[in-house]
């Protein structure tokens, strides 16, 4: 006899599948090529950040730039956790220096500006001991190339250990400063116990001792206009925004930012969020295997809830109008079973349909 059960929808199509290490970021640039990354967390990761070329995974921008280079640390790729690219010609990588959750190496933090046209770094941006601290993890970054004379980069310290903050970089200076720094908005909610697959998810060490799981912020979008920026704690099920001119404004002290933050209520858990060119948010459910979608005027909806969605990662839209999304199993991985790894390959990079293209980053 056939019971009543729970109801799945939205329709998801499998892009690629990996069998290899474990991916967490995924962007797609404005012509339509795909890129990955993989951190270093205890997977054997041959390249950190990767192509889709003929439904194969290749380095990129070439293997010497996936090879950790003592000498010039700046310039090699240490252990990747997003890419982004910016719909005009650029690939951004940002590499935590951090390999398996590590203090961050030396030097080795940084935002990478990758030309797609020649497959070549242009540019680097590295930080100084008070923007990157031996506790931050950068998470993932968002950009807008209207203002300033380079435009601006607005990165997630999604520590761990230490306090969350929005890093903000002005490109043509490449001078970075923390702001919201251990700031409510920015980390983790300590009365938010997250459930995944029915059971609560924790740290769990090999020796059996136990620890909260709490990560600081994390997902980001931003407006289509660049001048609102959504961000949300890992651990929580909350979304906030801030207006980016309040970021930029050095005049403000951080300590009266929180007066800034306008908060958006509960969208479930999300580690990964994107925005669309009508300024819908999109973002993750990691404990309920769905997406949200966040209208401009508040209004939240599930567009897509599945069984296969096991730990909606990070987000981007494509070119074809796609929304594109990394499924990793995060959740599953060993620290949080005992030593046990729990994750079954493969790993998956799905899409759906949205119907929207990507915000843009420039006039």
């Amino acid at each position: 006899m056939m019971l009543p059960s729970e109801t799945y929808f939205g329709k998801l199509e499998a892009v690629f599948l990996f069998y290899g290490a474990m991916p967490t970021g995924v962007t797609v640039s404005e012509t339509g090529r795909i890129f990955i990354c993989f951190p270093k967390w205890g997977d054997d990761v041959k390249f950190t950040v990767a192509e889709i070329v003929n439904d194969t995974i290749q380095p990129y921008p070439s293997i010497e730039a996936n090879v950790v280079n003592p000498s010039n640390i700046a310039t090699s790729f240490i252990s990747v956790q997003s890419v982004v690219t910016d719909g005009r010609g650029t690939l951004w990588v940002l590499d935590t220096g951090a390999p398996n959750f590590s203090e961050p190496i030396k030097g080795g933090a940084k935002l990478v500006a990758v030309d797609l046209n020649s497959n070549t770094i242009r540019s680097v941006y590295t930080f100084t001991d008070d923007v990157v601290l031996p506790t931050t993890y950068l998470n993932d970054v968002r950009f807008d190339f209207r203002v300033g004379k380079a435009g601006y980069a607005y990165i997630t310290d999604s520590s761990s250990r230490g306090p969350g903050a929005i890093i903000v970089v002005d490109l043509e200076t490449g001078y970075a400063w923390r702001r919201l720094n251990g700031a409510n908005s920015t980390s983790p909610d300590l009365f938010f116990l997250p459930k995944v697959e029915g059971r609560i998810l924790m740290n769990r060490n090999k020796d059996g001792s136990t620890s909260p799981f709490r990560l600081a912020s994390d997902g980001i979008a931003i407006s289509p206009d660049g001048k609102t920026l959504y961000f949300c704690p890992l651990t929580s099920r909350q979304l906030y925004s801030i207006s980016t001119e309040v970021l930029r404004d050095r005049t403000i002290p951080d300590r009266n930012l929180q007066y800034y933050v306008k908060y958006w209520g509960e969208k479930g858990a999300s580690d990964g969020m994107i925005t669309d060119a009508k300024g819908n948010v999109y973002a993750g459910d990691y404990e309920n295997n769905s997406i949200r979608k966040i209208l401009p005027n508040g209004i939240m909806e599930t567009i897509a809830h599945d069984p296969r969605m096991l730990w909606p990662d990070t987000f981007s839209i494509g070119p074809d109008q796609y929304l594109y999304f990394i499924v990793n199993q995060l959740h599953r991985q060993s620290r949080f079973h005992y030593g046990n790894d729990l994750r079954e390959k493969p790993y998956s990079l799905l899409r759906m349909k949205i119907e929207e293209p990507p915000a843009p980053t420039f006039k």
